[in-house]
C-alpha cells in the first residue's frame, strides 16, 4: 500500500467501526469540558468522570468556583492525582476567565494555553469537541498508534500533531482524535496488546513494530 492507500484505509476502518463517537469526558458546556481535560493529565477518564459530578455539584462555572478555596478544590479532585497543581491551576483559570472573558472560556488555542495548567493538548480538546474548531489533540495513545501504524516517526508528541494534520484531512481531525482514542483502547493498548485484534496495526503497520511483536510472541511460547 501506498501512504494515502494506508491513511485511506485507516480512516475508512475507523469510522466503520465508530460511526457515532462518544465523547469521553462528562461535561455540559466549554467550561466543564476545560476543567475535565484539565483534571484528565496523567489521570483516567473513567476516575474523572466520577470525581467532576461532585466538584460541578458546587461549582459548574467560574464564578462559583472563586468562591471555593484551593484546599476545598483539592479535597474534591484528590483522586484524580496532580491535586495540588490542578486545583490552582482550576481555581486561578477561572479567575483569569471572569477577569478576561466575562466568565467565558476562549476559542483560540493561544489565550487558552495562557491559563493556568492548561497545555497545548488540553487547549486543542477544547477548541475541537467544546467548538467544534479543526484540532488534532495527540496525547501519548495517539502518539503510539500513529507510531505504530508508520504515519510518524516522531520521537515526541509535537512532531506527531504535525505529521497527523499533513496526513488526514482537515474535516476530519475532530473524528480522528477520538477514534484513534477509542481504537487504541479497544484495539491496541500498550499494555495486553494482541495483534490479532488489531486489524489497522495488523494490515498497515510499521514492519519493525510488527516483527518486534511477532518475535515476542515467539519467545513467550
Amino acid at each position: 500500500m501506498t501512504k494515502a492507500e494506508k491513511v485511506n484505509f485507516t480512516i475508512a476502518k475507523l469510522q466503520e467501526l465508530y460511526p457515532v463517537i462518544p465523547v469521553p469526558l462528562d461535561h455540559k458546556d466549554p467550561y466543564t469540558l476545560l476543567i475535565a481535560v484539565l483534571m484528565s493529565a496523567q489521570s483516567t477518564d473513567i476516575r474523572v468522570n466520577k470525581i467532576t459530578p461532585l466538584l460541578f455539584e458546587k461549582a459548574d462555572n467560574p464564578y462559583d468556583m472563586v468562591k471555593l478555596s484551593v484546599e476545598e478544590i483539592r479535597d474534591i479532585i484528590r483522586p484524580v492525582g496532580l491535586s495540588p497543581m490542578k486545583s490552582k491551576g482550576i481555581h486561578g483559570l477561572s479567575q483569569i476567565l471572569i477577569d478576561k472573558y466575562d466568565g467565558e472560556v476562549p476559542k483560540e488555542i493561544a489565550l487558552l494555553e495562557e491559563l493556568p495548567a492548561v497545555g497545548h493538548k488540553t487547549a486543542s480538546v477544547v477548541v475541537s469537541q467544546a467548538f467544534g474548531i479543526p484540532a488534532f489533540p495527540v496525547d501519548t495513545h495517539i502518539h503510539r498508534l500513529l507510531y505504530r501504524w508508520g504515519f510518524t516517526n516522531g520521537k515526541n508528541v509535537v512532531q506527531t500533531e504535525k505529521d497527523a494534520k499533513r496526513l488526514f484531512p482537515k474535516e476530519l481531525w475532530n473524528d480522528l482524535h477520538l477514534q484513534i482514542i477509542w481504537y487504541g483502547r479497544e484495539y491496541s493498548p500498550a499494555r495486553g496488546w494482541d495483534l490479532n485484534n488489531d486489524v489497522i496495526t495488523k494490515t498497515i503497520g510499521r514492519k519493525t513494530v510488527l516483527n518486534h511483536y511477532y518475535r515476542k510472541t515467539k519467545t513467550r511460547f
